[in-house]
């Protein structure tokens, strides 16, 4: 029935996009940006027009809504999840999106800056879209199919659902967050409040690609402590921290142990953001494994660096602090086989391959995972997120929508 349908998602991604959500790592507030509301705002205003009538925003920018169950049974009540915010990384004001359609194939050049060109020698998968609808931005910012993807894509499955009531489901909750792209999604989430049994996060790339496994993920402080002194009577006396520093940097390996050197399942520490003066330097850093037990090997031998780099200015010391960000999904996802074996046959019904990744990074569904409620992630159509280059296939996104209106029915028949 939904081959018939007229899909809503790209029209919604299209508005989406163009409303900035960037979040900013060096606000202390929650949400991390305000602007990440005025699209939380639409949200809550086009669900309560469709028909959700609890969907609310609360006080730290996230959204809620329920679909209430249509059937007699008892089913598990499933949560569907994405996030509002772009990354930092690249600038997400004054997006313009780009529809081409009927994709030819071809290398896309983006007409406001004929520099950026989105090859398909470095995008193989955009090649196989040819013939698709590809959605880009116009070469001056990032185009925020990350996340916002997914965030048409569920609410395009609630407009179905809603419009097709002979549709046979369970309770559906509906999650949207603020600052996933800084590592706060689900800081201020209340599980209890949310009431869902199983979630999914609508974040993945490609395809049928189905992510149980993530990165378990520490984050890290060097701080190194130096001498201050006057420059011009500073022999013997000055210890300069930003040398230290610098000496630190260059004392990590070049041809592994950082993410422009693995791949695969390989871990890896790496340094983010740097900030200080001659006195003092603090050097924050993200440590990444597959294998939890591999993080402390990881920060012990980060510690060896700092150690080295510190014995060689005398009077220098440092501070490390190590916390936890989130934990890899599959420790707990392994103790529910039915969450995949259900989208497998949803992606089935749908026509589309099924395969299982495991994402080098984390997802909201990281720790709502360890928050009590397993949360896999599914694809959406995003591709090459976090700058300029970012495209998504609006037929993508539209067997996002079919797989889980197919999704939510295996739930109801299995029950």
């Amino acid at each position: 029935m939904i081959k018939t349908y007229a899909f809503t998602v790209a029209e919604r991604f299209t508005r989406y996009v163009q409303i900035d959500t960037q979040s900013d790592p060096q606000s202390n507030t929650i949400p991390s940006t305000t602007k990440q509301k005025d699209l939380s705002n639409l949200l809550v205003k086009e669900l309560l027009e469709m028909g959700v009538s609890d969907a609310h925003l609360d006080e730290w920018g996230y959204v809620y809504g329920t679909i209430s169950s249509n059937t007699d049974k008892k089913v598990p009540v499933i949560c569907f999840c994405s996030h509002v915010d772009t990354a930092p990384d690249c600038t997400g004001a004054n997006v313009k999106p780009i529809i081409h359609k009927n994709y030819d194939g071809k290398d896309i050049v983006l007409p406001d800056d004929n520099t950026q060109i989105i090859r398909t020698a470095d995008h193989p998968y955009l090649l196989e879209k040819t013939g698709e609808d590809i959605i880009t931005a116009s070469g001056t910012s990032l185009l925020g199919a990350d996340d916002k993807a997914g965030v048409a894509i569920i609410m395009d499955m609630a407009n179905y659902l809603i419009a097709h009531p002979e549709i046979k489901h369970g309770t559906i909750k509906i999650l949207f967050t603020p600052d996933e792209e800084i590592g706060r999604g689900v800081n201020k989430v209340d599980v209890k409040k949310l009431g869902a049994d199983f979630g999914y996060t609508l974040d993945g790339g490609k395809r049928g690609s189905y992510t149980d496994e993530t990165f378990s993920a520490d984050g890290a402080v060097v701080t190194f402590h130096g001498v201050s002194a006057h420059p011009g009577y500073a022999k013997n006396k000055l210890v300069n921290a930003l040398k230290v520093a610098g000496t630190f940097l260059d004392l990590l390996p070049k041809k592994e142990f950082s993410p422009e050197t693995t791949e695969s399942r390989d871990g890896f520490v790496h340094p983010v953001h740097i900030d200080g003066i001659a006195e003092m330097v603090k050097i924050e850093l993200i440590i990444r494994d597959f294998n939890t037990a591999k993080l402390k090997q990881h920060r012990d031998r980060l510690e060896e660096f700092v150690k080295k780099a510190v014995a060689e200015y005398p009077g220098s010391s440092y501070t490390l602090e190590v916390k936890e960000q989130y934990r890899n999904m599959k420790e707990v996802l392994v103790n529910y086989p039915q969450i995949g074996e259900y989208v497998e046959e949803a992606m089935k019904r749908s026509d589309i391959h099924f395969h299982k990744e495991s994402a080098r990074g984390g997802t909201d569904g990281s720790r709502l995972s360890f928050m009590g409620l397993p949360c896999p992630d599914i694809f959406t159509g995003e591709m090459a997120f976090h700058g300029k280059h970012e495209y998504v296939s609006v037929q993508d996104m539209q067997k996002s929508v079919e797989t889980l209106v197919n999704l939510v029915q295996v739930w109801e028949e299995r029950s």
